[in-house]
């Protein structure tokens, strides 16, 4: 159950698992495109057999790249990439608004057994380059189980203001658009995904509920890859030590997901209602992501999860 860990200095850290050398993520830190918000993002991410997960620079959301963080809207401006919600006008290129996200050093970067880690450091900049928030990340891997067939990623962040006033972390439906909660972690499956199976803590695949902006521990996605027999099943879970105040509910925060026209998941930071930061304090939040073979149901998720440890 060895992990391997490969840097190629200012470009991307590797983690793979095993005699075979399976890649089980990039984490790539390399500044891109300027329109699409760069940032660092981890692709391709694989289960343990190889089959890929992620997508990466999607033809219809240029800026969609594997597993990120984002803030779609913050205090007017877009670190999530691409053109802006404006209530009224729909999406509009407005390159003056599109920041970035920054890597500045790594803490830690180390594999041994089977557990990896990147501690990482980054600052948050609107498009003039101010300094507006300072990051402190870290992601993990944990719990490699070849016989689930399954690991865990952790990512942990915590986001302090720099600015002199509030940071304000919105998303489209704050700003009026209905169903397009999208902000924070933020992930995108590949094509083949499309029209996966959805479900929760609380509702099952056949459920008529649908979970678009709706409160749960966890939810999980199941897709079938082209290319090669088989599903895979992803787990987005979470910290029990996460808080989301607000009269909309508290934690666990709201979910944004969707299978059609794309798979995409992200427990949204601010889904209802904006949330506001105040100057030098910290928003910290941590989520699990398993990644398994085949096509998991309700119980076999709820049953892993118990097994686990935060």
């Amino acid at each position: 159950m060895t992990l391997s860990l490969t840097h190629v200095h200012g470009d991307r850290i590797t983690v793979a698992h095993g005699a075979a050398g399976t890649e089980l993520f990039s984490y790539v830190y390399r500044p891109e495109a300027d329109w699409e918000a760069p940032k660092p993002y981890l692709h391709p991410i694989r289960t343990l057999s190889g089959g890929l997960v992620t997508d990466y620079r999607p033809n219809d959301h240029r800026w969609h790249k594997g597993l990120q963080l984002t803030a779609s809207h913050l205090s007017g401006q877009n670190l999530w990439g691409g053109n802006t919600y404006v209530h009224g006008e729909g999406y509009l290129a407005l390159p003056e608004r599109v920041g970035s996200m920054a890597h500045v050093a790594f803490e830690e970067v180390a594999a041994e057994g089977d557990r990896a880690v990147i501690a990482e450091r980054l600052t948050w900049h609107p498009h003039g380059g101010e300094l507006w928030a300072e990051e402190e990340r870290r992601v993990e891997v944990r719990d490699v189980d070849p016989d689930t067939g399954s690991w865990t990623l952790t990512w942990t962040s915590s986001v302090t203001n720099r600015r002199a006033e509030p940071l304000r972390f919105g998303s489209p439906t704050t700003h009026g658009r209905p169903a397009a909660g999208y902000t924070g972690l933020f992930w995108r499956g590949p094509r083949a995904f499309r029209g996966g199976r959805v479900f929760t803590a609380d509702t099952d695949a056949s459920s008529q509920s649908d979970p678009m902006g709706s409160q749960a521990p966890w939810l999980a996605y199941v897709g079938e890859h082209d290319g090669r027999d088989g599903h895979a099943t992803l787990v987005f879970e979470h910290a029990p030590s996460n808080d989301h105040s607000g009269e909309k509910g508290t934690h666990p925060a709201h979910w944004f997901v969707r299978s059609d026209p794309f798979a995409a998941v992200a427990p949204s930071w601010a889904f209802h209602e904006e949330l506001v930061l105040p100057p030098g304090e910290a928003l910290c939040r941590a989520y699990r992501v398993v990644v398994a073979d085949g096509a998991w149901d309700r119980p076999r998720v709820a049953a892993h999860l118990a097994g686990l440890a935060w």
